[in-house]
């Protein structure tokens, strides 16, 4: 939950009197263009900056973002991933596994729904840049986390990963995960989504049901 949030980096305000909810088993698309606030916006939900003004807490009972017992309830993909290119995939698995205090069996069964398992033995190293995406969200997908925050989470994604990051989101839902993540293609969300918050230059300009999208973009005479 988001209540005032406010964020400023000297004189220039990334985000402004920010109130947002996202509730178990929903998902809410972050939507903007470039520069609207969407990364500050998750990063203050990750508890990696901490807010000029007003709160950003998780889970029940709420606590504030920033308190390390919240970051275990979360599960969060930035924008960009980056692993040791000498390791390979299955043990860069392993690592955040121990890290994140899963069982064994997670490491094998996430590597298949990022459709890894087959280069889970190559170095890093040797892996294409929609691959390392598809690493990263194999381990975005290691803790059985209530909360999933998703930086871009599409932006470079091949065919497979977007297979796999659809089949995270849905099965999210499914188990009464709240979902954020950001995006400025509105194909993606639109698809995902329940909900659509609309940052502009730092402020909510609009929060809307999928329904409610739909109508707006019919009155505008939007293609899709």
């Amino acid at each position: 939950s988001y209540r005032g949030f406010t964020k400023r980096f000297g004189a220039q305000r990334a985000v402004g009197s920010l109130t947002l909810d996202v509730a178990r088993g929903e998902v809410v698309a972050l939507l903007g263009p470039n520069g609207s606030g969407k990364t500050t916006t998750l990063k203050a939900a990750a508890g990696l900056i901490l807010p000029t003004a007003g709160q950003v807490t998780l889970g029940n009972p709420p606590r504030p973002a920033a308190d390390p017992d919240a970051r275990r309830v979360l599960s969060y993909l930035p924008q960009k991933v980056s692993f040791p290119d000498a390791l390979t995939g299955s043990e860069v698995v392993e690592f955040y596994r121990e890290l994140r205090g899963a069982p064994p069996e997670r490491s094998q069964k996430v590597l298949r729904f990022a459709s890894l398992n087959g280069a889970g033995e190559r170095a890093v190293g040797t892996y294409s840049g929609g691959m390392v995406q598809r690493l990263g969200l194999a381990v975005a997908m290691l803790p059985e986390a209530p909360v999933f925050l998703l930086d871009e989470p599409t932006a470079a994604l091949d065919p497979d990963g977007l297979s796999a990051f659809y089949g995270l989101v849905e099965h999210a839902r499914e188990d009464g995960r709240a979902v954020l993540f950001t995006s400025h293609q509105l194909g993606d969300a639109e698809r995902l989504a329940d909900r659509f918050a609309v940052l502009v230059g730092g402020r909510l300009v609009a929060d809307l049901t999928a329904s409610e999208l739909k109508d707006r973009l019919a009155e505008r005479g939007v293609m899709r």
